[in-house]
């Protein structure tokens, strides 16, 4: 099984949530493969009964799978590592105190580990404190140059920058997204984002010469009454995607 992510042309892939297996063959289809599909382990009471459905999203997507915190929920950290552990999937996200752990489970770098960092409302500067018991303390700030450093060291793949809260932290993105490109460190925008806001919010990343950019598209393309993600409106993400990229 392939162990990365299948970037559109080497550069853009979508993270958006899949409600059941049918609905990740959907999504796959619709970003033709372009597309990790989240799996939530907040929504299982343990490691055996997440690690036995996912296995059967493996089966339906190629492992184009991103194995889900939940909200950024830090005390789902060490389930998300044991599970990748036997699962060995193509995304992982982690909170920032956890990419280490996640990274020597897996035994491999392929894998595309995110570290979760917060913004700080002070341009150049993120929140690192992300962990289960960090995120109870005072917020550590750091510069983000720094924490794309500390990610590395711990085997890290990539900047999760969330909450977003869409455009409302832009000169931070703006920032983030041109220190990403001069580390050459992946980046995947988190939070608020919709079909209104995407393409901007794409453009900035692209246009900073950020190296490959996996933005996660959640709640906004979710059918409220059915709880699936729509696969036309991950069709519409991955129109944009190719016309950026064309």
């Amino acid at each position: 099984m392939e162990l990365v992510p299948n970037y559109y042309k080497g550069r853009v892939a979508l993270n958006v949530l899949a409600g059941s297996v049918a609905n990740a063959k959907d999504i796959y289809e619709a970003a033709d493969g372009h597309v990790v599909c989240g799996v939530l382990t907040k929504n299982y009471p343990d490691n055996d009964s997440c690690i036995a459905d996912l296995k059967k999203y493996q089966i339906a997507v190629n492992n184009a799978i991103s194995v889900g915190l939940g909200a950024g929920d830090p005390n789902q950290s060490k389930m998300v590592s044991e599970v990748s552990q036997v699962i060995q999937p193509q995304h992982v996200n982690q909170v920032f105190t956890g990419v280490g752990y996640s990274r020597a489970l897996l035994r491999q770098n392929q894998t595309i580990i995110n570290g979760l960092v917060s913004p700080t409302g002070k341009v150049g500067y993120v929140n690192i404190a992300t962990g289960p018991l960090s995120s109870k303390e005072m917020a550590t700030e750091v510069p983000v140059t720094t924490a794309i450093a500390l990610l590395k060291d711990m085997g890290g793949s990539s900047f999760k920058f969330f909450p977003m809260k869409g455009l409302a932290h832009k000169a931070e993105y703006e920032y983030i997204a041109k220190a990403c490109a001069t580390n050459d460190f992946s980046l995947e925008p988190t939070g608020g984002i919709d079909l209104e806001n995407f393409e901007t919010i794409l453009d900035i990343a692209l246009d900073a010469g950020v190296t490959r950019i996996l933005p996660h598209v959640y709640s906004s393309i979710i059918d409220k009454d059915t709880g699936l993600t729509k696969p036309d409106d991950v069709t519409k993400l991955f129109e944009i995607v190719k016309r950026k990229l064309a």
